[in-house]
């Protein structure tokens, strides 16, 4: 087998171990089939590429073709040309699914199911990994850059994990680069033949690279060896002494909880970033519309889920079991029959652009109709998308209860039980003391638990000086808590989770929800809500009227009623009935002229809507055509101020790549080696001077470029090997050109400033070869072209041309 044959299967085999640290991660093991076999194809492109032979970047280009034929075949064949070619259609596939991939990487709890989505994701990351360590290890022969797209694949599950069994995952990858390693260096040490031993040297101090003896030639395997084990027993043992640092490679679970099993759980989901990113939108995109028989709409807050977990570095939401959606919703925790309810309907329209798990409801929803693969879970009352199911562009009804209690009856609520009041009580141990001080402090005189709550809410809605701002971090462990109550300045994750976190110090149970607040009235009687509607508001527990929402955050939202001085009293009452058409199917009549634009329906300015039901969204999302191009010429953008770089680079490793053994190979890498030297001085400012001799031209290098002894010995046994091939009669094959090389290079980057260097590497001056060799190409096609006959006028603009180009 030749050394880049090896080469080639070394890479697919680490490539492989290293994926193996995913299978922990989601059920089944079939995927990592589908890998190797797509990992399989992709190598073998790229070895009869370079056996054709193809330029470095073309072969890397094929691979990257088939790569993207290759998954359009498995994932997007019904709408790809031919089930092959990734047409528009495909392309609008794959993004549907790498969407629906990361919402149900966020929704299920480890071990995740199998969608399709994260098939895509962890397949076709898998084969794009593949994809850079066979360009770097095998194109480039350069296996040691290739661990850095190994590191990131182990590190991506090594985040996800519950770190169990991190140890062994790490070790099949790290075993995986090392074998890399060890067959690159064979691979080199090859090239040369017998392998000389670095202890044997010539009187005059130097090596005289004959002599085998001593084992010379397993010598350095032996010490590549030894390093690997050494580094590997570092990576595993020096974290187990670092306790404090539980979040590093072996350790650590990440953003996910990592409790639970089975697909049937949810994991836990931290929306508040794009919370944030919602409220600092430029404009309020709408995500939804909807109509309601509420007599007052100002309390209808669309929820998605509710955070109840509290570890000290952020609030989650927990992993809980799902079950089938039921008919009619259990009655809510703790909701006695002497509390005022109204029974009220909304139906809702989601826009196609608004794609997420969680369905967005009033809470306390009662029934649910919708459409879809959706599941229930009990604890939150919440809808949760299933195998891939999400909210874009859906549309539903929604009964719901409007609880309205007395400030008598949560004066009088009883103790909540035992079970409920442990588990939403919970506050870390890294929770400074200054939250519960202050919480003691603001509440200090309360009754009862619904005075301090009403008290909590006052202090930080109007009485403690709070500052609503967006642009504060939105962070919500316990140091942003106590920086916020230092501060006063956030906005409502700050607000809702200092309050939640202060109430539990007060033995309250309590927890965070996060959703919408009510919208705009439009002018036809429907309501639309926009990114920035979206909210996070506390939600506290009395016993008797069950999870009770407050509004901290000042201008945001409206202050429930029951938490007012003057608060109404009311009995139950019957389910109101809905309007006419509250609760009929979703129209598909549209409630405005086609002609009306989304800013003129907003300010009133289209008239009465010609058919009641929900408003479809008219905002369809940014087109998939208008991402990719956007996409492409950000890369575009990125790539072309690095050309001259990679240029250089692929130059460098053509130049002192290894070669044969043949007598003109020998002549040829000497040749190389020197043409590689004057570029390299050419870079740092040193002109070529082609009129010079080789042993000139080795003094003026040293002498202009400063080099030390080390670096000057090395130019000038390069320039002693090119007259060799320049004048002997036989030339005398020299050995460590490359490493003579690259000492030289060392000692211009030594003896170079921080300018110089960085000018060097980015915007080479020999980069100006490139131009020579396309005008070089330009002359000899307008030669071939005019030397054909009848060719005319045609040939004499031709020379024109050429002329104006040299």
């Amino acid at each position: 087998m030749s050394g880049r044959a090896r080469l080639a299967l070394c890479a697919f085999a680490a490539t492989l171990l290293a994926s193996g640290a995913l299978l922990p991660l989601v059920e089944g093991a079939g995927w990592l089939l589908q890998a190797a076999l797509l990992l399989g194809v992709q190598g073998g492109v790229g070895a009869l590429a370079r056996r054709v032979p193809l330029a470095r970047s073309l072969a890397i280009a094929s691979q990257m073709l088939v790569t993207m034929l290759l998954l359009t075949l498995v994932f997007a064949r019904d709408q790809a040309l031919f089930g092959v070619v990734p047409g528009p259609q495909a392309v609008v596939r794959l993004g549907e699914l790498l969407v629906a991939g990361g919402e149900d990487i966020g929704t299920y709890a480890i071990p995740a199911p199998m969608t399709d989505g994260i098939r895509l994701m962890v397949v076709g990351g898998v084969v794009l990994i593949g994809l850079a360590v066979d360009a770097l290890a095998v194109t480039f022969r350069s296996a040691a850059p290739a661990g850095l797209p190994l590191l990131a694949l182990y590190s991506v599950a090594a985040g996800l994990g519950d770190g169990g069994a991190g140890w062994l995952w790490f070790l099949l990858a790290a075993s995986g680069y090392l074998l890399l390693l060890l067959a690159e260096g064979r691979d080199r040490l090859s090239q040369w033949g017998r392998v000389f031993g670095g202890a044997n040297r010539s009187p005059g101090g130097l090596s005289d690279g004959l002599s085998g003896r001593g084992g010379g030639a397993a010598a350095p395997v032996r010490t590549g060896r030894r390093i690997g084990v050494l580094a590997l027993g570092i990576a595993l043992v020096v974290p187990l002494a670092l306790p404090a640092l539980d979040s590093g490679l072996l350790g650590g679970r990440g953003g996910g909880n990592g409790k639970g099993s089975g697909g049937g759980t949810i994991s836990a989901v931290n929306p508040l970033v794009s919370l944030k990113d919602n409220l600092n939108q430029p404009e309020n995109r709408e995500v939804m519309t909807y109509r309601t028989n509420a007599q007052d709409p100002r309390n209808l807050y669309l929820r998605i889920l509710a955070l109840d977990e509290f570890n000290g570095s952020e609030w989650r939401s927990s992993t809980r079991r799902l079950t089938d959606v039921p008919n009619r919703l259990p009655q809510p925790t703790g909701l006695g029959r002497d509390v005022a309810v109204t029974e009220i309907r909304t139906n809702i329209s989601s826009s196609p652009s608004y794609q997420q798990s969680y369905l967005p409801l009033p809470y306390p929803a009662s029934e649910v109709a919708i459409d879809g693969r959706w599941r229930y879970e009990p604890e939150g009352r919440t809808l949760v998308g299933d195998n891939g199911q999400n909210t874009g562009g859906a549309q539903y009804e929604a009964s719901s209860l409007i609880v309205e209690p007395t400030a008598e009856q949560l004066a009088a609520a009883g103790p909540p039980p035992q079970k409920l009041l442990s588990e939403y009580t919970q506050v870390p141990s890294s929770l400074p003391g200054v939250v519960a001080e202050t919480a003691e402090e603001v509440t200090e005189g309360s009754a009862n638990a619904y005075e301090q709550a009403v008290k909590l809410q006052s202090w930080f809605a109007s009485e403690g000086g709070f500052t609503y701002d967006t642009s504060v971090s939105s962070g919500t462990g316990s140091s942003a808590i106590a920086r916020f109550l230092r501060d006063k300045e956030g906005f409502c994750i700050h607000f809702s989770f200092a309050m939640a976190a202060m109430a539990r110090t007060l033995d309250i149970p309590s927890r965070v929800a996060v959703g919408f607040t009510p919208g705009t009235l439009q002018a036809d009687g429907s309501y639309s809500v926009g990114l920035r509607d979206a909210h996070a508001w506390p939600e506290l527990y009395f016993e008797g009227i069950g999870w009770t929402r407050f509004e901290p955050t000042p201008s945001r939202g409206s202050t429930p009623e029951y938490t007012l001085p003057e608060t109404p009293t009311g009995g139950a009452s019957d389910p109101a009935q809905p309007s006419a058409g509250a609760s009929a199917a979703p129209s598909a009549v549209p409630s405005a002229p086609e002609s009306c634009s989304p800013q003129m329906r907003r300010q009133g300015e289209c008239g009465l809507s010609a058919a009641p039901g929900p408003v479809s969204p008219t905002d369809k999302g940014t087109p998939a055509g208008t991402v990719l191009l956007v996409v492409l010429g950000a890369l575009l953008v990125l790539l072309l101020p690095l050309l001259p770089l990679l240029w250089r680079i692929r130059a460098r490793n053509r130049r002192l790549g290894s070669g044969g053994r043949t007598p003109a190979d020998a002549a040829a890498r000497a040749l190389a080696a020197w043409q590689e030297i004057t570029d390299c001085v050419w870079d740092y400012g040193i002109a070529p001077d082609e009129s010079l001799t080789p042993r000139k031209a080795a003094a003026r290098i040293v002498r202009q470029g400063g080099l030390d002894i080390t670096a000057g010995e090395a130019v000038h046994r390069i320039a002693g090997a090119v007259e060799q091939v320049l004048y002997a009669p036989e030339p005398r094959p020299a050995a460590g050109l490359t490493e003579d090389a690259l000492t030289v290079r060392a000692g211009l980057e030594a003896s170079a400033g921080r300018g110089a260097r960085l000018r060097a590497k980015l915007a080479p001056r020999s980069a100006v070869r490139v131009a020579w060799a396309v005008s070089d190409r330009w002359a000899a096609l307008v030669e071939r072209w005019t030397d054909r006959p009848g060719r005319g006028r045609w040939a004499a603009r031709l020379r024109r041309l050429s002329r104006q180009h040299g």
